[in-house]
């Protein structure tokens, strides 16, 4: 990491950003009022940033309901829950409609079962034909309303099948929105967090080594400072795609903070995972980075990484901790590098760095 003192002056130029637009529009200076602005100027919200400018751009100002809206569809926290209760109510309707249609076809078919003993008790009390015909009438007529109902019984039973196919791929967006980073649609940190644990769990079990890579982007806040948000996005959006393209299979890479990402290997021994990390190193740096606006080149990106391995009695902080400690040896040691716990670095990483 880049230490105490860069992540304070990030988040300061953050929190100065979001009263700056509190103060211009003379809105109250509310905790509501300031996360929708501090998140505005993080850029961690696309949607939100989006719908902050178009209402900016209609109206020139935002209302306290324009804002309150824009709280609970981008940020409230029991957004999700609302969404994910709203669909579970509708498949438990559509589960109800289904088994109210069912109990009727059972009764139907109790009833047709009826009509047929009793057209079999009057055939055996017949004795002339034109009884005969009169009871087979009545046969042909309960069999084909009997026919009719299976047909409207099977015809609701599709339909709710596939609304119901509609409803859980619902609740698998809402499932998967909940897990992933908006702006760089890699998995979030809630998501990482639950997958290191888990990977630590099934490493042991299995006796199968286990790496993590942690890295950040190298002077992330010059970006931002000289280029603005939107380039500043630009680039976590660039390291992402960057990752993605270099993790397979039952990897997982994930945006853990700010500029901050990390990658969960399974399976992947100390040395495999620093040819990994270097993959996505290279990858980034060979990227060059241009302002979509004008189309001005700004230079190339370029990342640290820190790699460790799983220990014996590591915990899921240990393991981080270590990880941590090589990125901050490669931000020390010049950056645009990789560092594991096995290199020299990694002792001289961890000693508080001199002013």
């Amino acid at each position: 990491m880049t230490g105490q003192t860069g992540e304070h002056e990030r988040t300061m130029a953050f929190a100065d950003i979001a009263f700056g637009q509190i103060k211009a529009l003379r809105q109250e200076a509310s905790p509501r009022n300031y996360e929708i602005w501090y998140t505005y100027a993080t850029g961690y919200s696309p949607s939100l940033n989006q719908k902050i400018n178009e209402t900016l751009a209609q109206s020139g100002t935002l209302s306290d309901a324009d804002l309150e809206q824009i709280y609970e569809t981008y940020l409230s926290p029991t957004r999700l829950n609302d969404r994910i209760d709203k669909v579970g109510e509708q498949v438990m309707g559509e589960i109800e409609q289904v088994m109210a249609m069912v109990d009727a076809a059972v009764g139907t078919a109790t009833s047709y079962s009826e009509s047929l003993a009793d057209v079999t008790q009057q055939l055996g009390q017949s004795k002339d034909r034109e009884g005969l015909r009169s009871i087979v009438e009545s046969l042909v007529q309960t069999a084909k309303e009997m026919e009719q109902s299976n047909q409207k019984l099977e015809a609701r039973l599709t339909a709710s099948k596939q609304e119901i196919n509609v409803l859980q791929e619902n609740l698998e967006v809402v499932r998967t929105e909940s897990l992933t980073d908006p702006l760089t649609q890699l998995a979030n940190r809630k998501y990482f967090d639950t997958t290191l644990e888990r990977a630590i769990v099934d490493s042991r079990a299995k006796n199968e080594a286990l790496t993590l890579l942690l890295t950040d982007i190298d002077h992330f806040k010059n970006f931002n400072d000289s280029f603005g948000h939107l380039t500043g996005d630009q680039v976590l959006r660039l390291v992402a795609m960057s990752l993605k393209q270099n993790v397979k299979g039952q990897d997982t890479a994930a945006r853990y903070g700010g500029e901050e990402f990390a990658v969960v290997l399974p399976n992947t021994v100390l040395r495999s995972a620093i040819t990994v990390a270097d993959h996505i190193r290279r990858a980034v740096m060979t990227k060059e980075l241009m302002k979509r606006s004008t189309g001005e080149h700004l230079g190339r990106v370029t990342i640290s990484i820190g790699v460790a391995t799983l220990h014996k009695g590591d915990t899921v902080q240990s393991l981080i901790e270590r990880a941590d400690t090589c990125l901050y040896a490669a931000k020390r040691h010049g950056r645009n590098r990789v560092i594991c716990e096995t290199d020299p670095e990694f002792s001289a990483g961890a000693q508080p760095q001199v002013a």
